[in-house]
């Protein structure tokens, strides 16, 4: 049994759609380039990349991609070749380039693409089901495959680890980019307290730290399903986590005692989108779901990765919480990634409206660092999104 698992009704885990593998061989391990590629003609695109951490690896760089014609035939799995229109940021883009930049791994100073989410038009379906056209958004779990990052004129990307469908006429193609890694993970967090939190009469929740990204989508499906919900900000974003989101009580973290004030508001459940340990054990809560881990650092990567870095006193006490909660014997614990399940993004889809997709601020292509800047301040409310091309 490993981590990033779903609570079952039985009580006993079940091992979810990205487990802790897909997440080393996603986000850890380099892959490596299918034999064909070699063969294949190439066009020429503008692309960010890095060979060195961030933020002084990152450069622009001109990269190759594959020719349309040869799509099809590429690799094992379904590809597809997108113009890109616009990608979107998330902490987890610093982290990989931080990661996979400074460590042994074999090409490591090879120049790699970055960014997970995006949004784009066709120029080759392949196997994937879309057309030529197609207006698509989605995300990459391996934006550091060749030509595979969303920060880039062209990109291929490959769909046994990417999820896209098609964007509604009615967003632009930066709120697109702007939704799938957050509704992702915020849709895998609610999947992995529904049970606790429907089985109870109050159906009560903490999402500590609303106004992140991640946060923000988390309150609005809970409220959604008729859940009663106590969240975490500062004071700047409390009119906007209770007047827009409906959050039905605020805790501002510069000022109060976040622990006292969010025991007393009893959840069943607590959704940790800021890391620490501050809220773990509450006497009313039956489970604790984190993106984050016990880390604080924006630098470091989080997720389930953190069970596994054992360079960090964090790991051990995180698989020990985690073993207590298996057995019975405190809090069901669990650190998780999102699950890329099409279905899900598709919801997204069906049921916000433009106006709730929240952006914090755009950047032109050439300006991506002054993206990146922004983003890694932590103060944006929204996602941060880079506009490519019209």
């Amino acid at each position: 049994m490993h981590a990033g698992t779903v609570q079952q009704r039985g009580g006993r885990p079940e091992t979810s759609a990205v487990s802790l593998s897909a997440l080393t061989t996603g986000f850890v391990r380099l892959s490596r380039p299918q034999a064909d590629n070699a063969k294949m003609s190439t066009f020429d695109c503008k692309a960010w990349t890095y060979d060195a951490p961030y933020p002084a690896g990152l450069k622009i760089t001109t990269i190759q991609t594959p020719r349309a014609n040869d799509i099809k035939s590429l690799g094992t799995t379904p590809h597809m070749l997108l113009k890109l229109k616009a990608c979107a940021l998330n902490p987890v883009d610093i982290q990989m380039m931080n990661l996979l930049a400074s460590s042994w791994m074999p090409g490591k100073n090879k120049p790699k693409t970055t960014v997970c989410d995006f949004s784009g038009e066709v120029i080759a379906g392949g196997r994937t089901g879309f057309i030529q056209h197609d207006e698509v958004f989605g995300i990459t779990m391996k934006p550091f495959d060749e030509a595979g990052g969303a920060l880039s004129e062209m990109a291929q990307f490959n769909m046994a680890n990417s999820c896209a469908v098609k964007k509604p006429a009615s967003w632009t193609h930066e709120q697109a980019a702007a939704i799938p890694l957050v509704w992702l993970t915020a849709r895998t967090c609610i999947e992995n307290v529904a049970y606790h939190v429907e089985s109870h009469p109050s159906k009560r929740l903490a999402v500590l730290g609303g106004s992140s990204a991640v946060g923000i989508y988390t309150i609005l499906i809970a409220k959604r399903r008729g859940w009663k919900v106590i969240t975490t900000s500062s004071s700047r974003n409390r009119d906007f986590v209770t007047n827009t989101l409906k959050a039905d009580a605020h805790v501002d973290y510069t000022t109060q005692n976040v622990r006292s004030e969010v025991s007393k508001f009893e959840p069943v459940a607590v959704v940790d989108c800021v890391g620490g340990t501050e809220c773990i054990g509450l006497p009313s809560s039956k489970r604790y779901i984190s993106i984050v881990g016990d880390k604080t650092s924006r630098s470091s990567m989080g997720g389930p990765y953190t069970y596994y870095n054992f360079l960090s006193y964090h790991a051990p006490l995180q698989w020990i919480r985690w073993a207590k909660g298996y057995f019975g014997l405190g809090e069901s614990y669990d650190v998780v990634v999102l699950e890329l399940k099409k279905e899900w993004l598709q919801e997204a889809v069906d049921t916000l409206r433009p106006e709730e997709i929240f952006i914090d601020s755009s950047f032109n292509f050439e300006d991506a660092k002054k993206a990146f800047e922004r983003l890694d301040t932590g103060r944006a409310r929204g996602k941060v999104v880079v506009k490519i091309q019209n």
